[in-house]
């Protein structure tokens, strides 16, 4: 995590506090998550080189930059185009290689590039959306928050073509994951 610096990733007002271990918000109704909750999930998500990472939630791009410098090539979905133009421009400004970014829902996931070693979902799920079930490699693993107010990290190992083993852990708070796409002109899709 030394190898990603945070501050790019935040608004200029937050830079003297970005390795403070706690969020901050970047917009949109938005926070890029404390630096704990981001090395936990990538703990949960067990990445080696090599693996084929689905993110949901690119935010500001802090996420797929670090799965990224451990070598995942990284396919990162974000639904506010804003944020999606941002990240984007940062990772490459920045010069971090193998993420791709994409203005998706992410509720459908990214099946055509499927399947994927692992999916990392960065927004607070009422549910697990099948679409990204479906989209693991045998042996994949799906990273998620579960729960409205509260949500509980899951880990969803897939076995074999139908079967998923569970693993609940700590709780955490994240803001909603939603479905659709916010345009900037303030459409949603």
């Amino acid at each position: 995590m030394m190898a990603v610096p945070r501050h790019f990733f935040l608004d200029k007002a937050f830079e003297e506090h970005a390795y403070e271990d706690r969020p901050f918000p970047i917009g949109h109704k938005q926070t890029i998550s404390q630096p704990f909750t981001v090395a936990y999930m990538t703990t949960l998500l067990g990445v080696k080189p090599g693996d084929r990472v689905l993110e949901v939630g690119t935010g500001s791009g802090y996420q797929a930059a670090i799965l990224a410098a451990l070598g995942a090539h990284v396919y990162t979905l974000e639904r506010h185009e804003a944020l999606y133009l941002r990240a984007k421009a940062l990772l490459a400004e920045l010069g971090i290689q193998h993420v791709r970014c994409f203005l998706r829902d992410g509720f459908k996931g990214l099946p055509e590039y499927a399947p994927y070693d692992g999916i990392i979902v960065t927004a607070g799920a009422p549910f697990v959306p099948e679409p990204l079930c479906r989209q693991l490699a045998i042996g994949g693993r799906l990273v998620i928050p579960v729960g409205e107010e509260v949500q509980y990290m899951h880990r969803y190992t897939r076995q074999t073509e139908s079967e998923y083993r569970e693993e609940a852990f700590e709780s955490f708070r994240f803001v909603p994951f939603l479905e659709g796409i916010q345009k900037q002109d303030g459409n949603e899709e």
